[in-house]
């Protein structure tokens, strides 16, 4: 890349990036309010703010979503007449789940092997930063050549659909020729990937009720309804023999058709235990690209220290069902909740609630962008050529997107590799892939422009 000057370029600026990423993933960003509070998300969409408004935006704003966050927008007027194109990431973060569990602080970007680790440090943060390096690149060569909106949303990690609904209430705020996604990711390290589609998501709560209150396991077990045993049969029904997902009436034997994910790669990169098998059938890529997956995320039960012998009289739990394309979430959610209520045994009192939605995605590959931006990964990542991925995850904004704007083109790429672990502990980013995905978004606007 040396001899290109936009990637001479990208590079000089990788010490500033460096340090403007430890001051964005020191912010505990969870948008989750009950857990963390609500100023460090305000700080960080404040950061941002601060960073579009020092690189020449207009319009800059915090945008105040129906589900109680902020996204960061703003304008970066390019030669008349030329495309718009908007630029999307997140500035809010998973949970570090277990602190201890992580080798240095989730909340202190720490260099180690290589790799930069945080808490956000590749899902979504380096988004940001991968914008800002793309943009300040063509400005030091040349000038950035279209039209730029940015929207970074503060609650994509929570489902809730805030900016969603923000954008359907302003149909022309993000209105775009294009939209790059940053929050996908290579195959893996040094491979410039593509995200073609992308599973939908629903999330449901399952309550199972069974008594007025807890009883004595001694005096009433064996022939009082266990509300925790009924919900662990329910939830047992959720899956076959094999671990496919089992949901009535919901089709499970979609293929893949691309990109392969070789089986013994997967278990490395999963880090699955040796000796525990993967579950499901068909190709990996069937699996985690093609069909729907369920994922019970956690029940309310009593935990283990402490627990008193007692018949529990309620349990809940929260339900996760990935659904590929194709399928529509709000009627694979109908299914998932018939499927619980008809499963539930011995007649327990059984209720369901949908706390969040998002629809699966399918690109279009044929389209002018999807060329600009190939040449421009053919730069960045000499000798090598775009390949085009799933991506078992759901971004909902983007088919609110492609609804609201039909005619534009919707890439994803990202620094989300294997190798980052997104959502567990010790999250990283590759400063290497951050620094070539840099110069391929910096090279796809000036391809781009000139279609």
């Amino acid at each position: 890349m040396s001899s290109n000057p936009v990637a001479e370029t990208v590079a000089s600026l990788m010490p500033e990036a460096k340090t403007e990423l430890t001051e964005l993933v020191a912010f505990r960003s969870v948008a989750d309010f009950d857990q963390f509070p609500r100023s460090e998300s305000e700080g960080a969409a404040r950061w941002i703010s601060d960073a579009l408004t020092a690189e020449g935006f207009q319009d800059v704003a915090l945008l105040d979503t129906p589900d109680g966050t902020q996204s960061v927008y703003g304008y970066l007027p390019g030669p008349e007449g030329a495309k718009t194109v908007l630029l999307y990431a997140h500035y809010d973060v998973q949970p570090p789940l277990d602190e201890a569990g992580w080798t240095t602080p989730p909340f202190e970007l720490t260099e180690r092997d290589g790799r930069w680790y945080g808490r956000g440090a590749a899902d979504c943060k380096g988004g940001v930063i991968m914008h800002l390096l793309a943009l300040r690149a063509l400005k030091a060569n040349g000038g950035v050549p279209v039209h730029v909106k940015v929207i970074v949303e503060g609650s994509e990690e929570q489902g809730t659909g805030g900016l969603e609904r923000y954008a359907e209430e302003h149909p022309g705020l993000l209105e775009a020729d294009t939209i790059v996604i940053g929050d996908a990711g290579n195959f893996r390290v040094g491979l410039p990937t593509v995200t073609s589609t992308l599973r939908g998501m629903t999330l449901v709560r399952v309550s199972v009720d069974t008594l007025a209150g807890n009883l004595h396991s001694g005096q009433f077990g064996g022939a009082a309804p266990d509300a925790l045993a009924a919900l662990i049969r329910v939830l047992d029904s959720l899956r076959a023999e094999d671990g496919s997902t089992t949901v009535d009436g919901l089709a499970s034997d979609s293929a893949w058709e691309g990109l392969q994910y070789d089986e013994g790669q997967f278990r490395q990169d999963a880090k699955v235990l040796d000796g525990v098998e993967l579950i499901g059938s068909g190709t990996v890529a069937d699996r985690i690209w093609s069909r729907p997956a369920v994922t019970v995320l956690g029940i309310d039960c009593p935990p283990v220290v402490g627990a008193t012998p007692s018949v529990q009289s309620s349990a809940r739990a929260l339900i996760s069902l990935r659904v590929p394309p194709g399928v529509d979430a709000g009627a694979a959610t109908k299914l998932l909740q018939a499927h619980l209520e008809a499963h539930t045994p011995w007649g327990a009192r059984v209720s369901t609630e949908q706390i969040g939605e998002g629809q699966a995605f399918r690109a279009d590959t044929t389209s002018p962008a999807y060329q600009a931006m190939a040449s421009a990964m053919a730069v960045a990542y000499p000798g090598q050529e775009m390949q085009y991925a799933g991506q078992g995850g759901s971004i909902p904004l983007c088919n609110t997107l492609a609804a609201l704007y039909p005619r534009a083109e919707i890439l994803l790429i990202g620094l989300s590799e294997p190798e980052a672990q997104i959502h567990a502990v010790n999250e990283s980013v590759s400063p290497g892939e951050l620094e070539r995905l840099s110069v391929a978004e910096a090279l796809f606007l000036r391809n781009y422009a000139a279609i």
